[in-house]
């Protein structure tokens, strides 16, 4: 790839960045994303408002809320996935994507079809 892992890494933050805002409403208080052989992981911190902090003190508050997240998440899949393959020409394999309740941080993880770390000029 013509940019640095650590470029690449930055604009895949800000990206994420910019679609919370664009789709969710709101963008988390940070990203780092770290591309690590064949996965792009993603870590957003803050991602919860303090009314959903409040919901999740109870368990079915916690279910509920995580659902409600994951659905959004997985109801735009297409535009990360397109993103995703702007910013590092490859396609992501398969998301992963979990949300703790206690931290208020995502974990997001783009599975890729081949090692991508290793086409970064080191």
């Amino acid at each position: 790839m013509d940019i640095t892992k650590g470029a690449c890494e930055s604009s895949i933050s800000k990206a994420i960045t910019q679609w919370e805002k664009e789709y969710l409403g709101r963008g988390s208080l940070s990203v780092k994303t770290d591309i690590l052989r064949d996965m792009i992981i993603v870590d957003l911190q803050g991602v919860l408002t303090p009314a959903e902090y409040s919901v999740c003190e109870t368990q079915e508050g916690l279910l509920s809320i995580k659902r409600t997240r994951s659905k959004l998440v997985e109801s735009d899949m297409e535009n990360l996935y397109k993103m995703i393959y702007n910013m590092t020409q490859h396609e992501v394999k398969s998301f992963h994507t979990d949300l703790s309740s206690l931290t208020g941080e995502r974990m997001m993880i783009f599975k890729m079809h081949q090692n991508i770390e290793a086409l970064f000029n080191k």
